[in-house]
């Protein structure tokens, strides 16, 4: 297997070959083609010095996740069901989705705070002048491609900085969260979503959309581990050590059991008490729960995306009625969404 990694000034992108190699070649339908699913690497570990400043960025719970391999039969089934005029995954027991609930319990991140704005210009020039300003140096160009910044610079510039002072733990924390960009986060950032007809490859938070498939459809997931452990993602952190059997399951089984799903096998209220203590929660993560259902705008630089969580109201414990026009963002929502 052979890992191209690359990195840009706001994301991260890999691609590995021979990713779907446990996918029967006669699982696919006519005309249809497995999407291969990027895998990431384990992030590297950090010195001890910087878990404070981690914790002030509100990346330390997720910094705490393992390996999450992935199970491409299962992703292929479920971008199946992604209808991208709702955004939302289509089930014979009523619409799902990844919401801000999802991803401060499944990641451990923060979900309350300012938008997330900046230049996006794509030149070696722009990406020069961002990482003297941030880092203090900037890579060469046979460090880049394109607007991307291969992991490797950021991984020797982080390992070359001593701690001396707050200017250099500063900066060495700033390499090791654009290692996590690179790894844990995004299996990939180069745009190929799963919705395109001419997609190859999916990328992006396939960690989160698998921990949410398991979470909600326990009777197609493999066996979790420590219930009391945090981020919930880290339940399944090589899992393939417990599950080998399930590495081998095919597109073909998993179109079946989510075309037979009743409703009693989907979990709406996933992390109610019960399923989910709530002292397992840390408090800087559960201080934000009351806006986890808010149907609002989410900003990343020039992209807004909207969280219909008036779609998904079974998701919250609250009666579903019928939702809103969907809200056309026009030129706002930046790129399509991409699963």
């Amino acid at each position: 297997m052979e890992y191209d990694a690359v990195m840009g000034v706001y994301g991260a992108s890999r691609r590995c070959d021979g990713c779907d190699e446990e996918i029967g070649q006669f699982d696919l339908m006519p005309g249809y083609r497995m999407l291969q699913c990027d895998h990431y690497m384990l992030l590297d570990r950090y010195n001890s010095i910087v878990e404070g400043y981690l914790r002030d960025t509100g990346f330390y719970h997720i910094l705490q996740i393992g390996v999450v391999q992935c199970q491409s039969a299962l992703v292929n089934a479920l971008i199946e069901r992604w209808r991208p005029e709702t955004h939302t995954f289509h089930f014979s027991v009523g619409e799902c989705a990844v919401t801000v609930e999802d991803v401060a319990l499944i990641f451990g991140l923060p979900t309350n705070g300012l938008p997330v704005i900046g230049p996006t210009l794509s030149s070696y020039e722009a990406l020069e002048g961002e990482c003297l300003d941030q880092l203090g140096v900037a890579p060469k160009k046979a460090d880049c491609r394109g607007s991307f910044i291969k992991l490797t610079w950021f991984r020797r510039l982080k390992d070359c900085l001593v701690l001396v002072d707050d200017i250099h733990i500063q900066r060495y924390v700033k390499c090791h969260i654009m290692l996590l960009f690179g790894t844990v986060v995004f299996g990939d950032k180069s745009g190929a979503g799963g919705n395109r007809v001419d997609c190859k490859e999916i990328d992006g938070l396939l960690t989160l959309l698998l921990i949410l498939a398991w979470i909600r459809l326990p009777f197609i997931a493999p066996i979790p581990g420590n219930p009391r452990i945090f981020p919930i993602a880290n339940r399944w952190r090589n899992w393939k050590r417990e599950n080998r059997p399930y590495r081998f399951r095919t597109l073909a089984q998993f179109r079946r059991e989510l075309d037979g799903l009743q409703e009693g096998q989907f979990v709406w209220e996933a992390y109610a008490i019960g399923r989910i203590d709530p002292d397992v929660i840390p408090p800087d993560i559960r201080q934000h729960l009351a806006i986890w259902s808010a149907t609002i705008p989410l900003i990343s630089f020039e992209c807004i995306e909207w969280h219909a969580s008036d779609r998904l109201r079974k998701q919250f414990d609250l009666t579903q009625g019928v939702p809103h026009q969907e809200r056309d963002l026009g030129e706002a929502h930046g790129v399509p969404h991409t699963f």
